[in-house]
């Protein structure tokens, strides 16, 4: 998982400075409100990034890991908290060998 977290990381986190650099922080929502596609769009990102949040919490408390901060993170970052919690967490790597072992 840590691979294709860091896979996806990558050109995600510079799509993501683009859109920051060229509309800013508030023009990425404000693009969304101008029409109801816009608006389904943005509740589906808040629907999966709530499951996300709680897939997080449960799996923080699994392995003994302080879960605020990544909560915080997903609410301003979005899907590059996730991505990160993933690409960071301990014992990842030796979990990637188990799997590709299998």
């Amino acid at each position: 998982m840590r691979k294709l977290s860091l896979l996806l990381l990558i050109p995600f986190s510079v799509l993501t400075l683009y859109a920051l650099l060229d509309v800013g922080y508030l023009g990425i929502f404000e693009y969304q409100v101008h029409s109801s596609a816009g608006w389904q769009v943005f509740a589906d990102l808040v629907v999966a990034l709530i499951l996300v949040i709680c897939w997080l919490i449960k799996d923080a408390k699994t392995h003994g890991r302080t879960v605020w901060p990544w909560i915080v993170a997903t609410l301003f970052l979005g899907s590059i908290a996730p991505l990160l919690y993933f690409a960071v967490q301990p014992g990842a790597a030796k979990n990637d060998q188990t799997v590709s072992a299998v």
